[in-house]
């Protein structure tokens, strides 16, 4: 039914509110606020945890085209078990930088080509099932190239020499390329026609690595902010704590058919609603299904969360009496494309009820709140918690506030393998609270993990990530500036706090990316903290 201007909940204080965060490392999209390059998702495969430590090896190369290097963290991770000793060194040469892409040019001497082809010929012999020879009995080489196909060895070499020298080329960048953002960028055929095992063999890798940031209008831009943090006055602590009282109030009174009056505030009334768009032309009349509702269970007292005029043109309605009413949507509307829409509702009441209340007195103190003895307990009680979700919710929004404000002053190119890693590391949070809540099939899974809906989402997301990437690249620059630093103890504290909660959800963990992902976070805070103590601050209440 979308009459109500907003969502409210039968209760503030649930107890979603008052949960404390058992580990850093949870599950909650919240936290990627300060990891634009940790951990991610090899795949969107219902059994991962959002920030489930892995390690990406070197792909076998099904496809000679891309291959994504080893990280222990942003940076390509060099010496990996795919590495071996070379016969002789591989030449690299930087041939070009733009902006955050670096291009390298290698090129392997014949004396690493032919080790290659001995070893590829080497593994065809063991392979291969030639008629007249018995397994494992040597073959001549041009026996075994006629079987397989030269064509075939060739390329095989090829792939075998990108395997082995990938991760040599990659040694004088160290720590320098962005994780997975390594691909080779000459194309295979090129290779082939290129190949010869007296010659050297040349290829180009290209790879991504951390972009600069430009502050606006200068590098000290961050440093005395003013910023304006909207609260809602739903959770003003006063007010919410006030409603929460008369909620409870009101669930311990009983339901009462009204049978001699009609709809006044303070009941609750059942509905059917339905509403039309009003034109002169009758061919042009649209149903608005977003307003209809069949059985709408409408407590009067919340009147002002419903659609202007609604609740004063139902008043002195009867149980089984229908009206007929025009109104208008305003232009504040959520629904935008329902702003400024001239509606004609009819209402049927289906039900009538008004609550029988008990006296409000202490004799019902512990059904308010059990534990409580008077009602003035429960009410000093109720306002401590809302206190305690109002500083909650006013330290988010202050952040948020402060991470929209340095985002929009830093200018900075995004690598392509950046943006993708953090809208998969989103879109990966995203499907397991889908898969949380609604237990996704085989055939669901796969259809929502599908290349086509990441880059859907990717796509339509396009603003949104490239917002939380300049947060987090903002975040860090500020950490490295200003020397800041977290202690110790928090570090190993919230290590062990994460470790645990891996293991009581039975997920695998590498404790050295662990390590590097807490102490992420809790750079962020520190930024957040010495960000707050430094601006100026705002508060106005919507």
């Amino acid at each position: 039914m979308e009459l109500c201007t907003r969502t409210f909940t039968s209760s503030l204080l649930s107890n979603s509110f008052f949960s404390s965060n058992k580990s850093l490392l949870s599950a909650n999209a919240n936290t990627s606020i300060f990891k634009f390059n940790s951990l991610k998702f090899s795949s969107l495969a219902p059994h991962v945890h959002l920030f489930q430590p892995f390690i990406v090896r070197y792909n076998s190369f099904s496809s000679p085209f891309t291959v994504s290097a080893a990280a222990s963290s942003s940076s390509v991770e060099v010496g990996t078990e795919q590495q071996d000793r070379l016969p002789a060194e591989l030449k690299v040469t930087e041939t070009e930088k733009i902006k955050s892409t670096v291009k390298l040019h290698v090129e392997v001497p014949p004396l690493v080509i032919e080790d290659c082809y001995k070893r590829v010929i080497a593994e065809f012999m063991k392979q291969a099932k030639i008629p007249g020879f018995r397994p494992g009995k040597k073959v001549p080489e041009d026996i075994l190239i006629g079987y397989v196909g030269r064509q075939n060895v060739q390329k095989a070499t090829i792939e075998s020499i990108l395997r082995r020298t990938l991760s040599h080329a990659m040694i004088s960048v160290s720590g320098k390329a962005l994780q997975d953002s390594v691909r080779i960028v000459t194309k295979f055929p090129e290779m082939e026609e290129t190949f010869s095992l007296q010659d050297f063999f040349r290829y180009d890798v290209v790879f991504d690595i951390a972009p600069e940031i430009k502050w606006i209008p200068d590098n000290n831009a961050y440093k005395n902010l003013k910023i304006v943090v909207e609260i809602d006055s739903d959770i003003d602590a006063q007010i919410a704590s006030e409603q929460e009282f008369r909620r409870r109030y009101k669930s311990i009174g009983a339901l009462k058919v009204v049978t001699d009056r009609g709809l006044q505030v303070g009941d609750i009334a059942v509905l059917d609603i339905s509403a039309t768009t009003i034109d002169q032309d009758e061919s042009n009349v649209k149903s608005i299904p977003s307003a209809e509702s069949k059985g709408f269970n409408f407590d009067t007292e919340y009147g002002d969360k419903v659609l202007p005029g609604f609740l004063d043109s139902i008043i002195g309605i009867h149980r089984g009496e229908s009206k007929s009413f025009p109104l208008v949507f305003p232009e504040t509307w959520n629904q935008e494309n329902l702003r400024g829409v001239h509606a004609q509702f009819n209402v049927e009441c289906k039900e009538l009820f008004y609550r029988d209340l008990p006296e409000l007195d202490d004799s019902i103190a512990d059904k308010l709140l059990p534990g409580c003895s008077t009602v003035e307990q429960v009410k000093d009680l109720l306002l401590q918690r809302c206190l305690e979700v109002e500083q909650t919710a006013r330290e988010q929004a202050t952040d948020n506030a402060i991470l929209d404000q340095i985002s929009k002053m830093v200018e900075v190119d995004i690598p392509q393998s950046l943006f993708e890693e953090q809208g998969r590391q989103l879109y990966g949070a995203n499907l397991l609270e889908i898969q949380a809540k609604m237990k996704l099939n085989e055939q669901q899974l796969a259809s929502l993990s599908s290349p086509k809906a990441v880059n859907q989402y990717l796509e339509h997301q396009k603003e949104n990530i490239t917002n939380l990437i300049k947060q987090n690249l903002a975040v860090g620059d500020i950490y490295r500036r200003e020397n800041l630093q977290f202690a110790t103890e928090d570090l190993v504290k919230e290590v062990e706090n994460s470790i645990a909660e891996f293991k009581r959800q039975n997920q695998e963990y590498d404790e050295e990316r662990v390590k590097n992902q807490v102490q992420e976070i809790l750079e962020g805070a520190k930024v957040l903290e010495w960000l707050r103590e430094h601006a100026e601050i705002q508060y106005i209440t919507r």
